[in-house]
């Protein structure tokens, strides 16, 4: 497997390297997870570390539109975890560190990447709103790594990152936080789809089952919609 330009895997500049293990009560302090939720760190994850910090003064690209920095935090996984992490455990890290982050989750000899459009609230810049995750294939923890894209700024080089991960591409002209918001869409309709189907099985009565298949279609004419690129709708 090669190095290409759709890989979310990056080749991070020396400079940007951080390197320092984070420990589980620093995101305790800062997240304030439930019992629960602690829980779910202790049983999924062996390691965090603070892989990188992609930054003005590391990689050379300015900050804009409140993009001051990016993270790349690595996460192991426990054996016991499956290949599995919860994503309330990636949100309550998102929530505890004040910049965007990408994950590139490590379990056994596989990597995945993972990451969500993070960005401060409009009410209070003092917190974040944290979406949808996005997330690669696995891949070998040795695969050969793409060099970081292109980018003027930091928000450009976060919106090609986060990009790469995202099952559907962007429409022409496209802002990142529309790109997010409509994919967050697409999720909730396939969602809803979901339980319409199982709605659709139990289902007794042939008139009630006519109604939900017209539900469905019209669920399966709003998901062509949303995955639609401009282009295609202009059409």
């Amino acid at each position: 497997m090669t190095a290409d330009d759709a890989s979310p895997l990056f080749e991070y500049p020396p400079k940007a390297a951080f390197g320092k293990p984070l420990p589980k009560n620093k995101i305790y302090a800062h997240g304030k997870p439930t019992r629960r939720l602690r829980q779910r760190f202790t049983d999924e994850i062996a390691q965090i570390v603070w892989k990188h910090k992609l930054a003005p003064e590391t990689i050379g690209l300015p900050a804009r539109d409140g993009i001051e920095e990016i993270q790349i935090f690595s996460v192991t996984l426990k054996a016991s975890a499956k290949d599995e992490i919860t994503e309330d455990v990636l949100r309550c890290i998102d929530r505890a560190i004040g910049s965007q982050i990408v994950f590139e989750i490590i379990a056994g000899e596989r990597l995945r990447v993972v990451a969500a459009y993070k960005r401060s609230s409009e009410a209070d810049t003092a917190k974040w709103v944290v979406g949808d995750y996005f997330m690669s294939a696995w891949f070998p923890v040795d695969v050969p790594r793409a060099p970081l894209p292109v980018a003027l700024d930091l928000a450009a080089l976060y919106t090609q990152m986060l990009r790469r991960l995202m099952p559907h591409p962007p429409r022409e002209g496209e802002s990142l936080k529309d790109h997010a918001e409509r994919i967050a869409e697409v999720h909730a309709v396939e969602r809803e789809r979901g339980k319409l189907e199982a709605k659709i099985a139990r289902e007794p009565q042939f008139n009630r089952q006519v109604e939900l298949n017209a539900q469905m279609r019209a669920l399966a004419q709003q998901f062509e919609q949303l995955i639609q690129t401009q282009q295609a709708q202009d059409r």
